[in-house]
């Protein structure tokens, strides 16, 4: 029998579906699903069906010695018992078996996974081959299966690196952190290799922000009878009294002395690699975690191509033309028509790689038959496909200098000639403000003259889209785990809204790290371990030799960490603290903080206590959020619960809250 082994159930029907050319009968294995044709049989996974772990006597956390663990043995476990079972029963009657998971370091290391536990039951001289693909299209699968490769055992080993090397990270890290805040339970301090350096640069923008010291400055603004708005040619004033003098100079005639125009062409954007996706994706009101989980689900159907890849670069192989004709079967047709007979030149990114092309539409798709946030994914993945192979948008700008009093004052215009790529890419806005016809040397009135006051802005915080473009320029994280590090910390209460915002926490969890041991918050670290980990996926290096020198950093930071405990604890105690006030208690005058009841309870009690017993109920579940916005009546920062998986539940202040419920009650009572 044929063993074909998929990553998740669905690619594993479409892929049994194509090859069978709809001959395949689904039935039960352990209760996992299999595809069965001819003499094959198919079955998909659910991921990882294997984890690590240390062993049972390292799971004390406040008996473990920390350095110990770092040195621990780490063992592989069962998480999907009913795929491990199913796998060994059709082993045993298995003579060829076929990896056909995703093919990067993840789906190499869960088809790696498979055979670990297939070894058991099938003989050590079996044919195992290896299948790559892009698209779970018809014509792809057929050609992946007749030409197979063979198992990459050195990209799975790089990827089992990575996944014992942050399982010590983590807990290490966590442990030590956890144990030294008394944090414990549910409220543990999640500490990572990876996580930690992209917090710390939320943290950090958000310190840029909070030191920020505005300037003030000065512009000069004069409207002219023709609706011109020109400014002085020098734009910013520091000196309220230049500007004064400036404007007092102006006579009521303004002559228009030059008017140049030129023509401009905006080059079109480079092909979908995953960061490009995201950052598009979060402009149009995605999540990175939703984008990627869409189109991972648009993939698996067919309709796009593997959403996770570095390339810029459409690859030579790739048959544009019939990716067209792909979507002129779609309601992108009239946007095909002008360049399906054209000669095709797309756009070039500045990342090449062999294993994926760029994202790209797979197959026609109509709006009837996608969910609303699934068409809007796949509509950004046709329009940006379109976008690369259409020409410049070309606009003429206008820039006028008119002389008045002595004074040079400028305007500028736009005007689109050809909105080439921008007519299917509709998500860049470019609003035109053209300048009216005029001559040179003709003159006229000024109608109006503002000094207009401004001042300097702080940075912006990070979207979702620029942190993983910040992620990927400094080498945290892979493509496959950006948007997945961005969701933990979203999850773990560390971060809030889009533009982000850390919380109090993160700020005492960052602010100790980078004071007490800085190359676990500085990207530095975890970028050189991803180097060495593509050097065990080129076979450079031996896993082991990366392994130790993981081991030695950790050790490293372990030891300035132990160094500095009683401090580390105390600051973490403080920030901690701080981050649980909500606001002054309106009888005593003290702090309200959350607090935690014997029996695990949460709410918001005085810090008086117990001469002041002033206290608010609060959910039991989900992390609290204390949001910037103060309740006007109360005085009480508003607050938010996050439980992953669903959406933040605003529920504002919690004595309003509170008084809402016990109205409610009061009319339900009344009512009996």
């Amino acid at each position: 029998m044929h063993l074909i082994i998929t990553e998740k159930n669905n690619t594993a029907m479409r892929i049994a579906d194509i090859l069978s050319n709809g001959r395949a009968k689904s039935s039960k294995v352990s209760q996992i699903n299999v595809y069965r044709f001819d003499d094959t049989a198919v079955i998909g996974l659910r991921g990882h069906i294997l984890s690590v772990d240390f062993p049972a006597e390292y799971n004390n956390w406040e008996k473990t010695d920390l350095g110990a663990l770092v040195d621990a043995p780490v063992v592989s476990i069962p998480t999907q018992k009913g795929y491990v079972n199913a796998l060994k029963k059709l082993g045993k009657d298995a003579t060829t078996i076929t990896i056909a998971t995703d093919y990067d370091r993840e789906g190499e290391m869960i088809g790696v996974e498979a055979l670990g536990v297939l070894a058991d039951v099938v003989p050590p001289d079996i044919k195992v081959q290896r299948v790559h693909y892009s698209t779970i299209t018809p014509a792809e699968i057929r050609e992946a299966f007749s030409s197979p490769v063979e198992v990459d055992y050195n990209l799975a080993a790089s990827g089992e690196v990575r996944q014992k090397a942050d399982l010590s990270w983590g807990s290490v890290l966590t442990r030590f952190f956890s144990l030294s805040a008394k944090r414990l339970g549910k409220n543990f301090l999640s500490i990572g290799r990876v996580q930690s350096p992209t917090l710390a640069l939320i943290v950090d923008r958000e310190e840029e922000i909070e030191k920020f010291v505005p300037t003030k400055y000065w512009v000069l603004e004069v409207e002219l009878d023709n609706g011109v708005k020109a400014t002085h040619e020098k734009g910013r004033f520091d000196d309220r009294n230049e500007i004064e003098k400036i404007a007092s100079s102006l006579n009521d005639k303004a002559r228009l002395d030059s008017l140049k125009k030129r023509t401009k062409k905006e080059k079109p954007p480079v092909p979908f690699s995953t960061t490009e996706f995201l950052r598009a994706a979060t402009t149009i009101g995605f999540s990175v975690s939703v984008a990627m989980s869409i189109a991972e689900n648009l993939y698996t159907r067919g309709f796009i191509s593997y959403p996770r890849t570095d390339n810029m670069v459409y690859p030579s192989s790739l048959d544009l033309r019939g990716v067209l004709n792909t979507l002129s079967r779609t309601s992108f047709k009239e946007l095909v028509e002008p360049i399906i007979s054209s000669k095709l030149t797309p756009t070039r990114g500045k990342k090449e790689t062999t294993d994926h092309p760029p994202i790209y539409p797979a197959s026609p798709a109509k709006r009837s038959e996608l969910s609303d946030k699934e068409w809007k994914i796949y509509e950004l993945v046709a329009r940006r496909f379109l976008a690369t192979l259409y020409p410049p948008c070309v606009i003429e700008t206008q820039t006028a200098k008119f002389s008045s009093g002595g004074q040079v004052l400028k305007a500028t215009g736009s005007h689109v000639l050809d909105l080439g790529w921008r007519k299917p890419y509709i998500y860049s806005k470019l609003s035109e403000n053209p300048l009216p016809e005029m001559k040179e040397g003709e003159e006229f009135s000024v109608v109006h003259v503002e000094i207009l006051e401004k001042e300097t802005k702080p940075p912006s915080r990070l979207s979702q889209g620029a942190l993983i473009k910040q992620m990927e320029e400094l080498g945290i994280g892979t493509k496959s785990t950006r948007h997945e590090i961005i969701g933990k910390l979203y999850a773990r209460g560390y971060i809030h809204g889009d533009p982000i915002k850390p919380t109090k926490l993160s700020f005492s969890v960052i602010n100790t790290l980078e004071k007490y041991a800085p190359d676990i918050a500085k990207p530095d670290m975890t970028q050189r371990l991803e180097e060495d980990m593509e050097r065990v996926a080129l076979g450079d290096v031996q896993p082991e030799d990366v392994l130790d020198e993981s081991r030695t950093l950790l050790k490293n930071a372990l030891s300035k960490l132990e160094k500095s405990k009683e401090s580390i604890s105390e600051d973490l105690k403080n920030g901690i603290r701080e981050d649980a006030v909500v606001g002054t208690c309106r009888l005593c005058g003290s702090p309200l903080i959350i607090r935690r009841s014997r029996k695990g309870g949460r709410f918001i009690g005085c810090s008086g206590y117990p001469d002041c017993t002033f206290t608010l109920p609060l959910p039991r579940n989900g992390n609290i959020r204390v949001m910037d916005k103060v309740c006007e009546k109360h005085g009480i920062h508003h607050l938010q619960i996050y439980t992953k998986g669903k959406r933040p539940w605003n529920i504002g202040c919690p004595e309003c809250n509170y008084e809402e419920w016990k109205q409610s009650q009061l009319k339900t009572k009344t009512k009996d």
